[in-house]
């Protein structure tokens, strides 16, 4: 038998989960949004000088706009929360840099504070998977 209290929380994991999921997803797609409507071209000045190849710089619509869109929908959701957390570490390499850990004098919160939160959210997502609140159900390998 287990406690009332127990019982009453038996779904908060999974809302939780879904929670995290749309959370990242849905702030995420409106970068991606920003860039169908805008371009990339600003980004190939940037590339060349680390050495990349231009066309990389069309991955970022996988990164924030297929995967938030896997994420919201709990499809190949571990996947998904992988290619959003290598996009915000290409974004902290690229465009924070040095400037990552350094106080914003304005706001007193760090130089790259929102590009470690998506890193590290979408981390998380992968760590604990879609949960039951998916398409997927959470069930399978990669959700």
């Amino acid at each position: 038998m287990g406690s009332p209290l127990v019982a009453a929380r038996s779904g908060w994991d999974d809302i939780g989960k879904l929670l995290l999921r749309v959370t990242v997803a849905g702030l995420m797609i409106f970068h991606g949004i920003g860039k169908l409507k805008g371009g990339i071209g600003w980004m190939a000045g940037m590339l060349a000088s680390h050495h990349i190849p231009a066309f990389v710089g069309y991955g970022v619509y996988v990164a924030e706009v297929v995967a938030p869109i896997l994420l919201i929908l709990g499809i190949l959701t571990r996947p998904a929360a992988l290619v959003i957390a290598f996009d915000m570490f290409m974004a902290i390499v690229l465009v924070v840099q040095g400037k990552v850990f350094q106080p914003n004098p304005r706001s007193g919160g760090l130089g790259g504070e929102l590009e470690l939160f998506f890193l590290l959210a979408s981390l998380t997502i992968f760590f604990l998977g879609s949960g039951r609140l998916a398409v997927s159900k959470g069930h399978g390998r990669w959700d």
